[in-house]
Protein backbone atom coordinates (compact mmCIF):
# COMPACT_ATOMS: atom_id res chain seq x y z
CA UNK A 1 0.00 0.00 0.00
CA UNK A 2 2.49 2.17 0.90
CA UNK A 3 4.19 1.59 -2.73
CA UNK A 4 1.60 2.36 -4.24
CA UNK A 5 0.33 5.70 -2.59
CA UNK A 6 4.52 6.93 -3.23
CA UNK A 7 3.75 5.91 -6.96
CA UNK A 8 0.51 7.46 -7.40
CA UNK A 9 2.15 10.46 -5.65
CA UNK A 10 5.38 10.26 -8.22
CA UNK A 11 3.01 9.93 -11.08
CA UNK A 12 1.28 13.03 -10.53
CA UNK A 13 4.04 15.04 -9.78
CA UNK A 14 5.82 13.96 -13.13
CA UNK A 15 2.58 14.65 -14.72
CA UNK A 16 2.53 18.23 -13.60
CA UNK A 17 5.84 19.53 -12.54
CA UNK A 18 8.89 17.92 -14.13
CA UNK A 19 8.05 14.77 -16.08
CA UNK A 20 10.10 12.12 -15.90
CA UNK A 21 11.19 9.79 -19.01
CA UNK A 22 12.46 6.45 -18.04
CA UNK A 23 14.47 4.27 -20.96
CA UNK A 24 15.36 1.14 -20.45
CA UNK A 25 18.56 0.17 -22.16
CA UNK A 26 19.41 -3.90 -22.94
CA UNK A 27 20.44 -6.07 -25.17
CA UNK A 28 22.57 -9.75 -24.83
CA UNK A 29 26.46 -9.98 -24.54
CA UNK A 30 28.67 -7.83 -26.68
CA UNK A 31 25.51 -6.05 -27.91
CA UNK A 32 27.29 -2.74 -27.39
CA UNK A 33 25.12 -1.20 -24.25
CA UNK A 34 27.72 0.52 -22.26
CA UNK A 35 28.84 2.24 -25.30
CA UNK A 36 25.53 3.01 -26.86
CA UNK A 37 24.54 4.41 -23.30
CA UNK A 38 28.30 6.41 -23.47
CA UNK A 39 27.87 7.88 -26.58
CA UNK A 40 24.35 8.83 -25.98
CA UNK A 41 24.81 10.55 -23.32
CA UNK A 42 28.04 12.63 -24.49
CA UNK A 43 25.80 13.17 -27.75
CA UNK A 44 22.72 14.73 -25.51
CA UNK A 45 25.16 16.94 -23.36
CA UNK A 46 27.25 18.35 -27.14
CA UNK A 47 24.59 17.89 -29.69
CA UNK A 48 26.58 19.12 -32.53
CA UNK A 49 26.46 15.98 -34.21
CA UNK A 50 22.59 15.16 -33.32
CA UNK A 51 20.73 16.56 -36.13
CA UNK A 52 18.20 14.35 -36.71
CA UNK A 53 17.28 15.09 -33.24
CA UNK A 54 14.53 17.58 -33.59
CA UNK A 55 14.18 19.33 -30.21
CA UNK A 56 18.48 19.75 -30.64
CA UNK A 57 18.21 21.09 -34.37
CA UNK A 58 15.93 23.33 -33.64
CA UNK A 59 17.92 24.70 -30.76
CA UNK A 60 14.51 24.05 -27.81
CA UNK A 61 17.43 21.98 -26.04
CA UNK A 62 18.21 24.92 -24.15
CA UNK A 63 20.93 23.40 -21.80
CA UNK A 64 21.46 19.39 -20.80
CA UNK A 65 23.55 18.04 -17.60
CA UNK A 66 23.63 15.68 -15.30
CA UNK A 67 22.03 15.39 -11.66
CA UNK A 68 22.65 12.41 -9.30
CA UNK A 69 20.89 9.36 -10.18
CA UNK A 70 17.18 8.91 -8.06
CA UNK A 71 17.39 5.24 -7.01
CA UNK A 72 19.49 4.55 -3.83
CA UNK A 73 19.64 1.06 -4.26
CA UNK A 74 21.24 1.27 -7.55
CA UNK A 75 24.29 1.69 -8.47
CA UNK A 76 25.10 4.61 -10.83
CA UNK A 77 26.17 4.22 -14.36
CA UNK A 78 29.76 5.21 -14.73
CA UNK A 79 29.91 7.64 -16.98
CA UNK A 80 32.74 9.20 -16.99
CA UNK A 81 35.16 6.49 -16.67
CA UNK A 82 33.60 4.56 -19.64
CA UNK A 83 34.02 8.28 -21.97
CA UNK A 84 37.85 8.16 -21.08
CA UNK A 85 38.08 4.44 -22.32
CA UNK A 86 35.98 5.79 -25.38
CA UNK A 87 37.62 9.23 -25.88
CA UNK A 88 40.77 8.98 -24.35
CA UNK A 89 44.23 8.95 -25.59
CA UNK A 90 44.52 5.10 -25.49
CA UNK A 91 41.17 4.17 -26.49
CA UNK A 92 39.76 1.02 -25.64
CA UNK A 93 36.46 -0.31 -25.11
CA UNK A 94 34.82 -0.24 -21.71
CA UNK A 95 33.82 -3.48 -19.65
CA UNK A 96 30.41 -4.40 -20.41
CA UNK A 97 27.22 -4.86 -18.54
CA UNK A 98 27.60 -6.86 -15.39
CA UNK A 99 24.53 -5.44 -13.14
CA UNK A 100 21.83 -3.05 -13.15
CA UNK A 101 22.81 0.65 -13.40
CA UNK A 102 20.97 4.36 -13.74
CA UNK A 103 22.09 7.79 -14.73
CA UNK A 104 19.99 10.93 -14.69
CA UNK A 105 20.16 13.53 -17.19
CA UNK A 106 18.02 16.91 -17.18
CA UNK A 107 17.05 19.11 -19.69
CA UNK A 108 15.68 22.25 -19.65
CA UNK A 109 13.97 23.10 -22.62
CA UNK A 110 11.69 25.44 -24.36
CA UNK A 111 8.12 24.06 -25.08
CA UNK A 112 6.98 23.72 -28.53
CA UNK A 113 4.54 26.61 -30.10
CA UNK A 114 1.29 25.99 -31.13
CA UNK A 115 2.32 26.33 -35.15
CA UNK A 116 5.18 23.43 -34.27
CA UNK A 117 7.93 26.31 -33.43
CA UNK A 118 9.03 27.71 -30.12
CA UNK A 119 6.80 29.13 -27.86
CA UNK A 120 8.23 32.61 -26.48
CA UNK A 121 5.49 34.05 -24.71
CA UNK A 122 6.84 34.51 -21.42
CA UNK A 123 6.00 33.00 -18.05
CA UNK A 124 2.89 30.45 -18.80
CA UNK A 125 5.78 28.81 -21.68
CA UNK A 126 8.50 29.66 -20.10
CA UNK A 127 11.65 26.78 -20.44
CA UNK A 128 10.76 23.90 -18.20
CA UNK A 129 13.03 20.64 -16.92
CA UNK A 130 12.41 17.26 -18.25
CA UNK A 131 14.53 14.55 -16.29
CA UNK A 132 15.25 11.39 -18.67
CA UNK A 133 16.61 7.93 -16.17
CA UNK A 134 18.57 6.09 -18.09
CA UNK A 135 18.62 2.05 -16.76
CA UNK A 136 20.72 0.06 -17.91
CA UNK A 137 20.54 -3.64 -17.52
CA UNK A 138 21.72 -7.79 -18.77
CA UNK A 139 19.63 -8.39 -21.63
CA UNK A 140 20.09 -12.08 -20.08
CA UNK A 141 18.00 -10.54 -16.83
CA UNK A 142 15.83 -9.90 -19.31
CA UNK A 143 15.44 -13.81 -21.00
CA UNK A 144 14.06 -14.94 -17.02
CA UNK A 145 10.80 -13.01 -17.40
CA UNK A 146 10.14 -16.12 -19.80
CA UNK A 147 10.60 -18.49 -16.76
CA UNK A 148 7.81 -17.01 -14.49
CA UNK A 149 4.97 -18.88 -16.60
CA UNK A 150 6.93 -22.54 -16.23
CA UNK A 151 7.37 -25.50 -14.24
CA UNK A 152 10.67 -26.89 -13.31
CA UNK A 153 10.23 -29.90 -15.06
CA UNK A 154 8.99 -27.92 -18.19
CA UNK A 155 11.98 -25.61 -17.88
CA UNK A 156 13.94 -28.90 -17.84
CA UNK A 157 12.30 -30.49 -20.98
CA UNK A 158 13.51 -27.45 -23.19
CA UNK A 159 16.95 -27.02 -21.12
CA UNK A 160 17.94 -30.62 -21.68
CA UNK A 161 16.61 -30.85 -25.21
CA UNK A 162 19.30 -27.48 -26.27
CA UNK A 163 22.19 -29.06 -23.96
CA UNK A 164 22.24 -32.12 -26.47
CA UNK A 165 22.83 -29.72 -29.47
CA UNK A 166 24.74 -27.20 -28.00
CA UNK A 167 28.53 -26.68 -27.45
CA UNK A 168 29.77 -27.64 -23.70
CA UNK A 169 26.35 -29.55 -22.58
CA UNK A 170 27.65 -32.60 -23.35
CA UNK A 171 29.69 -32.72 -20.08
CA UNK A 172 26.85 -31.78 -17.84
CA UNK A 173 25.25 -34.77 -19.74
CA UNK A 174 27.54 -36.93 -18.57
CA UNK A 175 27.58 -36.00 -15.02
CA UNK A 176 23.71 -35.47 -15.07
CA UNK A 177 23.43 -39.55 -16.28
CA UNK A 178 25.29 -40.66 -13.69
CA UNK A 179 23.51 -38.84 -10.47
CA UNK A 180 20.72 -40.82 -8.95
CA UNK A 181 18.21 -38.08 -8.60
CA UNK A 182 16.06 -39.76 -6.08
CA UNK A 183 19.40 -40.08 -3.78
CA UNK A 184 18.87 -37.35 -0.71
CA UNK A 185 20.14 -34.79 -1.73
CA UNK A 186 24.28 -33.62 -1.33
CA UNK A 187 25.81 -29.95 -1.38
CA UNK A 188 28.94 -31.32 -2.50
CA UNK A 189 26.82 -33.07 -5.81
CA UNK A 190 24.26 -30.14 -6.40
CA UNK A 191 27.08 -27.42 -6.89
CA UNK A 192 28.62 -29.50 -9.20
CA UNK A 193 26.05 -30.29 -11.38
CA UNK A 194 25.35 -26.63 -11.13
CA UNK A 195 28.98 -25.38 -12.11
CA UNK A 196 28.88 -28.05 -15.41
CA UNK A 197 25.36 -26.84 -16.08
CA UNK A 198 26.47 -23.01 -16.09
CA UNK A 199 30.03 -23.65 -18.18
CA UNK A 200 27.64 -25.29 -20.28
CA UNK A 201 25.39 -21.85 -20.76
CA UNK A 202 28.92 -19.54 -21.11
CA UNK A 203 30.18 -21.90 -23.85
CA UNK A 204 26.48 -21.93 -26.02
CA UNK A 205 26.88 -17.87 -25.50
CA UNK A 206 30.74 -17.93 -26.72
CA UNK A 207 29.11 -19.91 -29.79
CA UNK A 208 26.94 -17.01 -30.45
CA UNK A 209 23.20 -18.73 -29.08
CA UNK A 210 21.11 -16.08 -27.54
CA UNK A 211 18.70 -17.87 -25.28
CA UNK A 212 21.25 -19.19 -22.23
CA UNK A 213 18.99 -18.66 -19.25
CA UNK A 214 18.82 -18.51 -16.64
CA UNK A 215 20.53 -15.33 -17.28
CA UNK A 216 22.16 -14.93 -13.49
CA UNK A 217 24.12 -18.04 -14.12
CA UNK A 218 26.24 -16.28 -16.73
CA UNK A 219 25.51 -12.92 -14.51
CA UNK A 220 25.60 -13.99 -10.75
CA UNK A 221 26.44 -11.11 -9.07
CA UNK A 222 26.03 -10.74 -5.38
CA UNK A 223 24.24 -13.89 -5.68
CA UNK A 224 27.18 -16.12 -6.73
CA UNK A 225 27.03 -19.16 -4.89
CA UNK A 226 23.53 -19.17 -3.23
CA UNK A 227 21.10 -22.04 -2.84
CA UNK A 228 18.84 -19.94 -5.55
CA UNK A 229 21.95 -20.12 -8.00
CA UNK A 230 22.41 -23.87 -7.38
CA UNK A 231 20.20 -25.85 -9.37
CA UNK A 232 20.49 -27.74 -12.78
CA UNK A 233 17.65 -29.36 -15.11
CA UNK A 234 17.34 -32.94 -14.83
CA UNK A 235 14.87 -35.59 -16.59
CA UNK A 236 11.48 -36.32 -14.98
CA UNK A 237 11.60 -37.83 -11.79
CA UNK A 238 7.53 -39.36 -11.07
CA UNK A 239 7.44 -39.67 -7.31
CA UNK A 240 10.36 -38.21 -6.16
CA UNK A 241 10.70 -38.44 -2.49
CA UNK A 242 11.18 -35.34 -0.24
CA UNK A 243 14.84 -34.04 0.49
CA UNK A 244 16.28 -35.59 -2.75
CA UNK A 245 18.24 -34.06 -5.87
CA UNK A 246 14.64 -33.15 -7.78
CA UNK A 247 12.63 -31.75 -5.35
CA UNK A 248 15.54 -29.54 -3.70
CA UNK A 249 16.05 -28.77 -7.64
CA UNK A 250 12.62 -27.91 -8.31
CA UNK A 251 12.53 -25.87 -5.00
CA UNK A 252 15.28 -24.17 -6.04
CA UNK A 253 13.88 -23.13 -9.43
CA UNK A 254 10.85 -22.18 -7.36
CA UNK A 255 13.01 -19.75 -5.35
CA UNK A 256 15.11 -18.00 -8.27
CA UNK A 257 11.60 -17.14 -9.45
CA UNK A 258 10.24 -15.97 -6.62
CA UNK A 259 13.21 -13.98 -4.80
CA UNK A 260 15.23 -12.80 -7.92
CA UNK A 261 13.36 -13.20 -11.07
CA UNK A 262 9.95 -11.53 -9.66
CA UNK A 263 11.65 -8.37 -7.58
CA UNK A 264 14.05 -7.54 -10.59
CA UNK A 265 10.55 -7.31 -12.41
CA UNK A 266 8.49 -5.20 -9.64
CA UNK A 267 11.28 -2.97 -8.42
CA UNK A 268 12.71 -1.99 -12.03
CA UNK A 269 11.74 -3.25 -15.30
CA UNK A 270 7.77 -2.78 -14.77
CA UNK A 271 8.37 1.11 -14.01
CA UNK A 272 10.09 1.68 -17.56
CA UNK A 273 8.44 4.19 -20.28
CA UNK A 274 10.64 3.61 -23.36
CA UNK A 275 13.02 0.62 -24.43
CA UNK A 276 15.71 -0.07 -26.75
CA UNK A 277 16.35 -3.65 -27.47
CA UNK A 278 20.25 -3.90 -28.97
CA UNK A 279 21.28 -6.61 -31.05
CA UNK A 280 24.41 -7.79 -32.44
CA UNK A 281 22.35 -9.06 -35.95
CA UNK A 282 26.05 -9.10 -37.72
CA UNK A 283 27.51 -11.85 -34.71
CA UNK A 284 24.21 -13.49 -35.09
CA UNK A 285 24.56 -14.00 -39.00
CA UNK A 286 28.50 -14.70 -38.68
CA UNK A 287 28.07 -17.37 -36.05
CA UNK A 288 25.46 -19.16 -38.33
CA UNK A 289 21.86 -20.05 -39.06
CA UNK A 290 21.20 -21.93 -35.69
CA UNK A 291 22.31 -18.72 -33.56
CA UNK A 292 20.43 -16.45 -36.23
CA UNK A 293 17.36 -18.71 -35.77
CA UNK A 294 17.53 -18.77 -31.96
CA UNK A 295 18.05 -14.65 -31.73
CA UNK A 296 14.80 -14.68 -33.84
CA UNK A 297 13.24 -17.24 -31.25
CA UNK A 298 14.49 -14.84 -28.34
CA UNK A 299 13.16 -11.63 -29.32
CA UNK A 300 9.49 -13.05 -30.14
CA UNK A 301 9.63 -14.77 -26.78
CA UNK A 302 10.69 -11.82 -24.87
CA UNK A 303 8.35 -9.26 -26.02
CA UNK A 304 5.87 -10.73 -23.30
CA UNK A 305 7.61 -8.94 -20.72
CA UNK A 306 7.48 -5.62 -21.77
CA UNK A 307 3.50 -5.08 -21.25
CA UNK A 308 4.04 -2.89 -24.07
CA UNK A 309 0.77 -0.26 -24.59
CA UNK A 310 0.09 2.73 -24.35
CA UNK A 311 0.90 4.92 -21.61
CA UNK A 312 0.34 8.23 -19.87
CA UNK A 313 0.23 9.56 -16.10
CA UNK A 314 -3.32 8.62 -15.75
CA UNK A 315 -2.94 5.11 -17.36
CA UNK A 316 0.72 4.83 -14.55
CA UNK A 317 -1.36 5.90 -11.64
CA UNK A 318 -4.18 3.93 -12.80
CA UNK A 319 -2.95 0.58 -14.14
CA UNK A 320 0.44 0.68 -14.26
CA UNK A 321 3.09 1.61 -16.71
CA UNK A 322 3.36 -0.09 -19.56
CA UNK A 323 6.57 0.51 -22.08
CA UNK A 324 5.28 3.08 -25.30
CA UNK A 325 7.92 2.94 -27.63
CA UNK A 326 10.28 0.06 -28.47
CA UNK A 327 13.57 0.02 -30.53
CA UNK A 328 14.89 -2.77 -31.86
CA UNK A 329 18.54 -1.30 -33.30
CA UNK A 330 21.25 -3.66 -34.84
CA UNK A 331 24.68 -2.59 -33.41
CA UNK A 332 28.17 -2.03 -35.14
CA UNK A 333 27.06 -0.59 -38.77
CA UNK A 334 30.87 0.79 -38.68
CA UNK A 335 31.32 -2.55 -39.53
CA UNK A 336 29.47 -2.49 -43.22
CA UNK A 337 30.09 0.42 -45.56
CA UNK A 338 26.44 2.70 -45.97
CA UNK A 339 25.86 0.61 -49.12
CA UNK A 340 24.88 -2.42 -46.91
CA UNK A 341 23.07 0.08 -44.18
CA UNK A 342 20.02 -0.16 -45.94
CA UNK A 343 20.37 -4.96 -45.89
CA UNK A 344 20.95 -4.96 -42.59
CA UNK A 345 18.12 -2.65 -41.22
CA UNK A 346 16.04 -5.24 -43.56
CA UNK A 347 17.08 -8.43 -41.92
CA UNK A 348 16.98 -6.75 -38.32
CA UNK A 349 12.98 -6.01 -39.27
CA UNK A 350 12.04 -9.34 -40.62
CA UNK A 351 14.08 -11.25 -37.54
CA UNK A 352 12.05 -8.90 -35.27
CA UNK A 353 8.54 -9.12 -37.48
CA UNK A 354 6.72 -11.44 -34.41
CA UNK A 355 7.82 -9.37 -31.68
CA UNK A 356 6.73 -6.47 -33.41
CA UNK A 357 3.63 -7.70 -34.75
CA UNK A 358 2.77 -8.36 -30.61
CA UNK A 359 3.90 -5.06 -29.67
CA UNK A 360 1.82 -2.98 -32.42
CA UNK A 361 -0.83 -5.48 -31.27
CA UNK A 362 -0.74 -4.15 -27.93
CA UNK A 363 -0.72 -0.50 -28.59
CA UNK A 364 3.61 -0.03 -28.67
CA UNK A 365 5.02 1.76 -31.24
CA UNK A 366 7.92 0.06 -32.58
CA UNK A 367 10.83 0.74 -34.59
CA UNK A 368 14.04 -1.06 -36.28
CA UNK A 369 17.25 0.28 -37.69
CA UNK A 370 20.74 -0.23 -37.93
CA UNK A 371 23.10 2.08 -36.11
CA UNK A 372 26.97 2.62 -34.49
CA UNK A 373 27.07 4.25 -31.54
CA UNK A 374 30.52 5.03 -31.60
CA UNK A 375 32.12 4.52 -34.78
CA UNK A 376 35.27 2.99 -35.38
CA UNK A 377 36.09 2.85 -38.99
CA UNK A 378 36.00 4.68 -42.27
CA UNK A 379 34.94 3.95 -45.67
CA UNK A 380 36.68 3.35 -48.74
CA UNK A 381 36.02 1.47 -52.24
CA UNK A 382 38.55 -0.59 -53.82
CA UNK A 383 39.40 -2.74 -57.57
CA UNK A 384 39.62 -6.38 -56.89
CA UNK A 385 39.63 -9.02 -59.17
CA UNK A 386 37.52 -6.88 -61.83
CA UNK A 387 35.35 -6.01 -58.92
CA UNK A 388 34.44 -2.86 -57.12
CA UNK A 389 34.52 -3.61 -53.35
CA UNK A 390 32.76 -1.45 -50.91
CA UNK A 391 35.00 -1.63 -47.44
CA UNK A 392 35.49 -0.39 -44.26
CA UNK A 393 38.95 0.57 -42.46
CA UNK A 394 39.73 0.18 -39.33
CA UNK A 395 42.46 -0.51 -36.27
CA UNK A 396 42.09 -4.22 -35.60
CA UNK A 397 41.18 -5.22 -31.76
CA UNK A 398 43.52 -8.37 -32.27
CA UNK A 399 46.65 -6.57 -33.09
CA UNK A 400 45.80 -2.75 -32.95
CA UNK A 401 47.22 -2.62 -37.05
CA UNK A 402 45.03 -0.94 -39.39
CA UNK A 403 43.25 -3.02 -41.79
CA UNK A 404 40.90 -2.64 -44.56
CA UNK A 405 37.95 -5.36 -44.73
CA UNK A 406 35.42 -6.86 -46.67
CA UNK A 407 33.06 -8.71 -44.85
CA UNK A 408 30.47 -10.22 -47.55
CA UNK A 409 27.40 -9.13 -49.02
CA UNK A 410 24.25 -9.09 -47.08
CA UNK A 411 21.16 -10.58 -49.67
CA UNK A 412 18.60 -7.77 -50.53
CA UNK A 413 16.23 -10.17 -49.27
CA UNK A 414 16.23 -11.17 -45.58
CA UNK A 415 14.81 -14.80 -46.09
CA UNK A 416 17.62 -15.66 -48.02
CA UNK A 417 19.31 -15.92 -44.25
CA UNK A 418 15.70 -16.33 -42.34
CA UNK A 419 14.33 -19.64 -44.67
CA UNK A 420 17.54 -21.89 -44.35
CA UNK A 421 17.95 -20.46 -39.86
CA UNK A 422 14.24 -21.58 -39.71
CA UNK A 423 14.74 -24.85 -40.98
CA UNK A 424 17.71 -25.86 -39.18
CA UNK A 425 20.25 -25.41 -41.84
CA UNK A 426 23.76 -25.89 -40.65
CA UNK A 427 25.73 -23.14 -42.45
CA UNK A 428 24.76 -20.60 -45.05
CA UNK A 429 25.22 -22.06 -48.51
CA UNK A 430 25.64 -19.42 -50.79
CA UNK A 431 27.72 -17.37 -48.80
CA UNK A 432 30.79 -16.54 -45.67
CA UNK A 433 29.71 -13.66 -43.72
CA UNK A 434 32.87 -12.58 -41.58
CA UNK A 435 32.85 -10.16 -39.08
CA UNK A 436 36.25 -8.66 -37.78
CA UNK A 437 36.25 -6.60 -34.33
CA UNK A 438 37.53 -3.52 -34.61
CA UNK A 439 39.24 -0.98 -31.58
CA UNK A 440 38.08 2.64 -30.60
CA UNK A 441 39.76 4.88 -33.20
CA UNK A 442 41.91 7.79 -31.74
CA UNK A 443 39.18 10.94 -31.72
CA UNK A 444 39.60 14.65 -31.70
CA UNK A 445 36.56 16.63 -30.65
CA UNK A 446 35.57 19.81 -30.96
CA UNK A 447 33.64 21.96 -28.93
CA UNK A 448 30.46 21.01 -28.67
CA UNK A 449 30.83 17.81 -30.36
CA UNK A 450 29.89 14.41 -29.52
CA UNK A 451 31.89 10.91 -30.36
CA UNK A 452 30.98 10.17 -33.95
CA UNK A 453 28.24 7.58 -34.36
CA UNK A 454 26.08 6.22 -37.13
CA UNK A 455 21.96 7.16 -36.51
CA UNK A 456 22.15 7.89 -33.19
CA UNK A 457 20.11 10.54 -33.33
CA UNK A 458 17.48 9.38 -35.29
CA UNK A 459 17.73 6.51 -32.45
CA UNK A 460 17.09 9.29 -29.80
CA UNK A 461 14.59 11.33 -31.86
CA UNK A 462 12.35 7.87 -31.80
CA UNK A 463 12.65 7.22 -28.35
CA UNK A 464 12.56 10.38 -26.92
CA UNK A 465 12.09 13.06 -29.02
CA UNK A 466 8.04 13.68 -28.48
CA UNK A 467 9.09 14.30 -24.41
CA UNK A 468 11.46 16.88 -25.01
Amino acid sequence: MARSVEDAGNAVSEAFLEPVVRLGVTGLSRSGKTVFITSLVANLLDRDRMRQLEPAASGRILSAYLRPQPDDTIARFPYERHLNAITGTAPHWPDGTRAISELRLSFRVRPRGLMGGIATLGGLTGPRTVHLDIVDYPGEWLLDLGLMEKSYADWSETALARLATRPGGQDYLGAMAAADHAAPFEDERAETLAHLFAESLKASREAGFSDCSPGRFLLPGEMEGSPALTFAPLPPQPGAPRRSLWREFERRFEAYKSKIVKPFFRDHFSRIDRQVVLLDVLGAIHDGPAALEDLRQVMAEVLGAFRPGANSWLSGLLLGRRVEKILFAATKADHLHHSQHAQLTAITEALVREARDRAQFAGAETGAMSLAALRATVEETRQHGGRTLDLVRGRRLDTGAEAAFYPGELPSDPMRLLAPAREGAEKWLDADYQVMRFAPAPLTLAPGEGPPHIRLDRAAQFLVGDRL
